[in-house]
């Protein structure tokens, strides 16, 4: 996606008197992280999705069996947690005054969460039910936990809080900052091209609204589709407007490269002169086009307690990071025979799976039902953890 240097930039406005700039080109590091991973990624180029579903028709897809060589090696708890690579920018909206600048900051991180999956082709692995994942960072002043919380359907939660109490960010996207303001959003659209031939890629596309719950300012980001020719490909525009519906700024750029955000007036003078940049992907290419935040999220860290159920432990991943598939495939195989073995006993004795560190709860600023972070994990308390690997 971008250099190990800079893998990300996030700017807003333009050379004008009426905008300003904020770049974010200091990726987050770390002096014992890793920059790369044990193996490279194997080549896809001998198997064929095709000749796997011909075998499957009639099949319910969510059944379907895929073999290792169409993953990546991290759980989808690990991937959902990249959402905090730009947590830089949650902790600056804490430090502005003014609603609409704070939105602006919001709405780039919004943005960045998709950025880390252009060129992402490969699929996390599922979680197991009850499977965990923590990330603790405290340079970046912020520690994650998330955990499977059901497996029929598929729900995996997360809560992140800042170590200063400055912000929380929960699984329903709802971050609170020191300003006591609650913003809720969803993600855009993600489909998947050519997933039986030619080359995979991926498009992101769809409205994303994002709210300000408590001053009634709104943002609004279309991301466009890609079209016939190939124009509107990672494109996204938008504005914020107040509570009154005046629309204050409006943003614009590509989700794969930068943000702007400019006066509207200003905005329509200078449209035609917006430059183009290029992202260099070419050094991440061999590493699944990891971003150097995901290549640590699977490192083992010396004298860190986890508990059993972290993803860190499971052998399936371990294996394929490694870049034993045969391996990684036998060990995915016997923990999905584990895990249907265990529900068919759960059947039989009539009981229900019980999660560990959320609970079914209604989210306050929407209303809706919501999986909320029932606290506790950060005591280090794992005597009970179940055994799922």
């Amino acid at each position: 996606m971008n250099s190990e240097e800079e893998f990300y930039d996030a700017e807003t406005g333009l050379e004008s008197d009426d905008s300003c700039e904020v770049s974010l080109k200091t990726p987050w590091c770390s002096k014992t992280s890793r920059k790369t991973l044990p193996a490279e990624m194997i080549s896809r180029n001998n198997f064929s999705v095709w000749s796997i579903l011909k075998k499957c028709i009639g099949m319910e897809l969510s059944k379907i069996a895929m073999p290792v060589v169409f993953n990546e090696p991290l759980s989808f708890l690990q991937r959902i947690s990249e959402y905090m690579e730009h947590t830089q920018l949650i902790h600056q909206a804490c430090t502005l005054s003014d609603s609409i600048d704070r939105m602006q900051v919001v709405a780039a991180f919004a943005v960045s969460a998709v950025a880390s999956q252009w060129e992402r082709t490969g699929k996390p692995f599922n979680p197991l039910l009850g499977e965990t994942y923590e990330l603790m960072r405290e340079e970046e002043g912020y520690r994650l936990i998330s955990e499977q919380v059901s497996h029929h359907p598929p729900v995996s939660a997360f809560h992140a809080q800042s170590l200063k109490h400055e912000f929380e960010f929960h699984g329903s996207i709802d971050p609170k900052l020191k300003h006591k303001e609650a913003y809720t959003w969803t993600n855009p659209m993600c489909c998947v091209h050519n997933i039986i031939l030619g080359k995979l890629w991926i498009e992101q596309y769809g409205t994303v609204e994002i709210i300000n719950h408590s001053t009634g300012d709104k943002c609004v980001l279309n991301f466009k589709p890609v079209g016939m020719f190939g124009k509107e490909l990672h494109r996204v525009e938008g504005h914020i407007q107040d509570k009154s519906k005046k629309k204050r700024r409006v943003l614009y750029g590509k989700w794969t490269e930068c943000m702007y955000s400019i006066d509207p007036k200003v905005y329509d003078a200078h449209k035609k002169s917006e430059k183009k940049t290029a992202a260099d992907s070419k050094k991440l290419k061999k590493m699944y086009n990891f971003t150097s935040f995901a290549m640590t999220l699977n490192e083992m860290e010396p004298e860190t307690m986890l508990p059993p159920t972290d993803c860190r432990l499971r052998p399936d991943i371990r294996a394929m990071e490694n870049g034993d598939m045969e391996l990684s495939n036998s060990e995915k195989e016997r923990l999905e025979e584990k895990q249907r073995a265990s529900r068919r006993d759960r059947s039989v004795e009539e009981e229900e799976w019980c999660t560990r560190w959320f609970q079914l709860g209604t989210n306050p600023h929407t209303g809706a039902e919501d999986w909320l972070y029932s606290g506790g994990y950060f005591d280090r308390n794992y005597s009970d953890s179940p055994n799922i690997y």
